[in-house]
């Protein structure tokens, strides 16, 4: 479901996929090859909300924004349940499932967020960092091996949201 907040409008490429139960409002953009899936909210009424190209937000995700924007860059993976109030998630990072990205922080390229991590306000995730816990730490670096898997997903994702594409027809 698209809302209307006001004079802002979503902004959709008709390459994205979005499920029929996600709800997106207000000044949100999303890129070509993108998608949100179901019962997802992604709520621009306060700041804007742009999600890049080849991104997937998964079922119950929730992205909201109170005075800053929020950035989502491309081949970003948000996973299940989480909830982001961050203010830029670099390209190919990966947000593991019930993790929570308060306001302002940023999280770097290729970094990855472990499950059920609580990434504090403001706070900086290096690129190729992966951060665990509550409130999170930085464990390690990325591996190559976590690189091209996250790039392996953004993919598969991308060819599960042509396949619903396909059955809306």
């Amino acid at each position: 479901m698209f809302f209307s907040f006001g004079d802002k409008r979503p902004s959709i490429s008709k390459k994205a996929f979005i499920a029929d139960t996600a709800c997106i409002v207000g000044d949100v953009s999303i890129g070509e090859w993108s998608s949100v899936w179901f019962n997802s909210v992604i709520r621009g009424d306060k700041g804007r909300i742009s999600i890049g190209s080849g991104s997937n937000i998964q079922d119950n995700a929730v992205i909201h924004t109170d005075d800053i924007n929020v950035a989502i860059g491309d081949g970003v993976i948000i996973g299940h349940g989480c909830v982001m109030h961050g203010r830029l998630i670099g390209n190919n990072a990966l947000i593991g499932m019930n993790s929570t990205i308060l306001h302002g922080a940023l999280i770097g390229e290729f970094a990855i967020v472990g499950a059920g991590a609580l990434v504090p306000p403001d706070y900086n995730v290096p690129a190729n960092s992966v951060v665990m816990g509550v409130p999170c730490k930085i464990v390690r670096e990325t591996s190559q091996e976590e690189m091209n898997g996250i790039k392996n997903s953004a993919k598969e994702y991308e060819q599960l949201a042509e396949k619903y594409h396909k059955g809306r027809s």
